[in-house]
C-alpha cells in the first residue's frame, strides 16, 4: 500500500546532530554519539553519511497498534536479533536468537526499539566491519545520542511513518549550523 500522495516521494533529511527535516517540518532527533562519518566502522558510534532507502518498519505489537505506513511491516518477536559481528556470515542481517555470534536483541526492555526502520546502509554487498544495525528508531526521553542510528520521539515517528514507502530515503550529510 502506497500512503504517499500521488507520485510524491517523501525523504527524511538529517540536518544536524539534533535536528531532522521531513515534509517541510523540523523534528528534534539524535544521531551517533560521535556525529557522522563518511568512513563508518563497526563500533565507532558514528552515523553514516549518505542517502539510504528505508527498508521495513518493525514494531512491537505487544506495546502499540500497527503503525500506518507504506513501508512493509514486520512484528518484532522475542527471538529477533540483528548480527553485529563482522566475522559472522550473518553480519548486518536479522537473525533468530539464540545466536552464537555478537548481535543486538531487538526485543528490548526499554522502548527505543518499539519501532525500528532499518536503513539501506551496508546491506547490499555487505562489507565486514563497515557498520551494522543502522536504524531509524525511537529516541530516549532525553534524546541520548545513539550508537550510529537516527532517533526521534514516538509521536514524531508515527507522523513521519504515515508518509513513507519503499521509495523513501533518509539523507544524512555533514551537520550544518542552523
Amino acid at each position: 500500500m502506497n500512503i504517499a500522495i500521488g507520485s510524491m516521494v517523501y525523504n527524511i533529511e538529517v540536518l544536524s546532530d539534533t535536528i531532522l527535516k521531513f515534509d517541510g517540518k523540523y523534528y528534534r532527533s539524535s544521531i551517533g554519539e560521535n556525529s557522522v562519518s563518511s568512513t563508518k566502522q563497526e563500533g565507532d558510534k558514528t552515523t553514516p553519511i549518505g542517502s539510504f532507502l528505508l527498508r521495513t518498519c518493525w514494531y512491537r505489537a505487544d506495546r502499540m497498534e500497527k503503525p500506518v505506513t507504506g513501508l512493509p511491516l514486520r512484528i518484532i518477536q522475542p527471538q529477533d536479533g540483528w548480527c553485529d559481528d563482522p566475522d559472522s556470515p550473518g553480519y548486518n542481517r536479522p537473525v533468530t536468537l539464540p545466536f552464537a555470534a555478537s548481535r543486538e536483541q531487538l526485543w528490548r526492555e526499554d522502548s527505543i526499539y518499539d519501532i525500528i526502520v532499518p536503513m539501506g546502509y551496508n546491506d547490499e554487498g555487505i562489507a565486514a566491519g563497515k557498520g551494522s544495525a543502522i536504524f531509524f528508531h525511537l529516541a530516549t526521553p532525553d534524546y541520548t545520542p545513539t550508537l550510529g542510528c537516527v532517533a526521534v520521539a514516538r509521536e514524531d515517528m508515527l507522523e513521519i511513518l504515515r508518509h513513507l514507502d519503499s521509495e523513501s530515503r533518509i539523507i544524512i550529510t555533514s551537520p550544518k549550523l542552523l
